[in-house]
């Protein structure tokens, strides 16, 4: 199969597609033949060298796609079947996949819209499990227009929280029709914050990594009341929590959000799309901040 692949860290430019040996699922996953796979900020920090060391490394945690391979003990899914999942193996931008949790596509999505979904929903709702997020809640979101972000602002609304929603003021209309209340990032946000919400929040979750959580502490009463899940050295030097799936994954989310998506109530807006061939262009992009809403590879 083809599939993305760098042998050293750099720019975009040691992106290749090279040749590599079909996968198969082993007990438990699932084969798909991949139509479209999500990026993320992940792909190009592990390009870059600062995640895993070693070399060479593939990429892709999520991917959509149709089902052409079953593996022992799997119920529920069957061959041709269209679905959504994440792969724990890093290495979905390819051909063909496997995947260790799915969920069916929703008629109305198509692969695309379908792939940007199980990363975001997985982080978000994570993020919100260990802040017990619950109806009732002021929840303030620190950078609720990204593809996280985003999923954070539904998956709390759903909850019955209230949400409060940091963002450039272009981004505004877009975060009221999510259902939260924007608020314009950037120096005096907590004054902005305070204007919507006077005794401030009952947690906050940064999604942003912008720097600002010593404010966040400040509008939640407390730094037990934020989670981050963008700023790890920021989270070490203030006492916050920083969410990683290393002690448990929400993976319960994609069947949720597939449901609410479905239904028309779930949303991750895809921006650009790029054939699995042009995987650095698509690198370049992302990096520069250039694309608004998702980006994703489409493959076959």
């Amino acid at each position: 199969m083809k599939a993305a692949q760098f042998s050293r860290f750099g720019g975009p430019e040691v992106l290749e597609i090279v040749d590599l040996p079909d996968p198969h699922p082993g007990p438990g996953e699932i084969r798909i033949a991949v139509r479209a796979a999500g990026i993320n900020a992940s792909d190009w920090k592990k390009r870059q060298g600062l995640m895993d060391q070693d070399l060479p490394q593939t990429l892709g945690y999520e991917a959509a796609g149709i089902v052409d391979e079953i593996g022992d003990g799997v119920s529920g899914v069957a061959l041709g079947d269209r679905v959504v999942g994440a792969s724990p193996y890093g290495a979905a931008q390819a051909e063909l996949a496997v995947l260790s949790y799915w969920a069916t596509i929703p008629e109305s999505l198509d692969f695309a819209a379908a792939a940007a979904l199980p990363a975001a929903a997985e982080t978000a709702a994570r993020a919100l499990d260990q802040l017990c997020v619950a109806a009732g809640n002021t929840l303030l979101v620190n950078g609720a227009s990204g593809s996280v972000g985003s999923a954070a602002v539904q998956l709390a609304v759903h909850r019955g929280a209230r949400v409060i929603g940091t963002g450039s003021p272009a981004t505004h209309d877009a975060l009221r029709a999510l259902g939260a209340e924007p608020v314009a990032y950037g120096a005096g946000m907590s004054e902005r914050v305070r204007r919507v919400a006077p005794k401030g929040v009952d947690l906050a979750l940064d999604v942003a990594g912008s720097g600002v959580l010593a404010e966040l502490i400040e509008l939640a009463g407390g730094s037990d009341h934020v989670l981050t899940v963008a700023d790890f050295a920021g989270a070490q030097r203030h006492g916050v929590r920083f969410s990683r799936g290393d002690s448990g994954r929400a993976t319960y989310a994609l069947g949720q959000v597939a449901e609410m998506a479905a239904a028309g109530t779930f949303l991750i807006a895809v921006g650009r799309t790029f054939p699995l061939s042009d995987v650095a262009e698509a690198h370049r992009v992302g990096e520069s901040g250039g694309g608004r809403g998702k980006l994703v590879l489409l493959v076959g």
